[in-house]
């Protein structure tokens, strides 16, 4: 089903004649919830530090891990002590928890299980953003401040700052709101944000006027999943059999970067957040499998010598901080 209408909301198709009048629900309901919000209708919750949220206005990966490792590091050497909070999607668990490195991420989630791994901040998930946030701040009283990944429809948590994430290549789809198009929210929710990141280049005419911030994803060299002080540059893959492996939101952004380091593959796309399992890999004949890090995660039970990250890191604009930092001091 969630094949199916993902093709749909490349365009209109016939089936939107049923598509679009659920959408309509969805609009009017997920108004309604917001101004009941805004307006106080509904209680919405201050933590005792500020609150920075990342998040999307569309379903799918834009690469908001990315961002949230950058902005952690980045307030990091501002001085300040960020915790990190998260639902913790693809994970099990409904209970708050605290994340550690050797977590499972069958429980607490992929990206969550990331964020720790790559940002040594304390990192919680709960559906209830709020008792995680409260979880996170009575564990380690240092924090002085929370940032919150994928929380920009979490109205009922209160934000300081907040900063959408928009995938510069793949956009926002046919515009429509979900079930019809991709769209949590519509475009124009961009224009309330404090800052929008774009996410490669900028090919969407429409939030030109926003004046984006650009992020690009830097990748150079591999790292062995079992031996991660073992490191080599793609020419190491030369003549060899490889196989790529992607289960994220764009696994076509990940392969064009394998591209573009000029190796030589064959890929195989899995849903976003897939649970690999040992089994995955039982008739696998490749040399070498190559995958990203919120992949490596889920692999690394069963990892073979074979197996190898691509890791990337965020290149953001400068100005990114400066909006957060006069944000957080005015």
């Amino acid at each position: 089903m969630t094949g199916w209408l993902q093709k749909q909301w490349l365009s209109y198709t016939p089936w939107h004649a049923f598509l679009l009048p659920a959408s309509l629900v969805f609009f009017i309901i997920s108004s309604l919830r917001k101004w009941l919000y805004q307006n106080g209708w509904l209680k919405s919750y201050r933590l005792a530090v500020p609150v920075l949220v990342v998040g999307n206005i569309n379903v799918g990966g834009s690469g908001k891990t990315p961002l949230v490792i950058w902005l952690a590091k980045q307030l990091q050497i501002a001085g300040y002590r960020p915790g990190i909070i998260s639902r913790g999607y693809g994970g099990s668990s409904h209970e708050v928890l605290a994340v550690l490195s050797h977590s499972d991420p069958q429980q607490v989630g992929d990206e969550p299980l990331l964020l720790a791994r790559r940002t040594g901040c304390p990192v919680f998930v709960g559906v209830d953003r709020i008792a995680a946030g409260q979880a996170l701040l009575a564990a380690h009283t240092e924090c002085n401040i929370i940032i919150s990944d994928d929380g920009l429809q979490h109205y009922r948590l209160q934000r300081d700052v907040e900063i959408a994430v928009v995938d510069g290549i793949a956009g926002f789809g046919n515009g429509a709101l979900l079930p019809a198009g991709p769209l949590r929210e519509s475009v124009a929710r961009l224009t309330q944000v404090d800052a929008v990141v774009v996410n490669g280049r900028c090919e969407l005419g429409n939030i030109q006027a926003l004046n984006p911030i650009e992020m690009r994803l830097q990748a150079t060299n591999f790292y062995n999943l079992l031996d991660p002080d073992k490191v080599c540059s793609v020419d190491s893959f030369a003549g060899k059999q490889v196989l790529a492996i992607a289960g994220i939101g764009n696994p076509q952004r990940f392969f064009q970067q394998l591209h573009t380091l000029g190796l030589q593959f064959e890929s195989k796309a899995y849903a976003d957040h897939y649970a690999f399992q040992a089994q995955d890999f039982a008739e696998n004949v490749a040399d070498i499998v190559v995958m990203t890090e919120k992949d490596a995660v889920k692999c690394l039970d069963f990892a073979k010598p074979g197996f190898w990250v691509l890791p990337v890191s965020a290149d953001i604009q400068p100005e990114l901080m400066a909006v957060v930092l006069n944000k957080l001091t005015n």
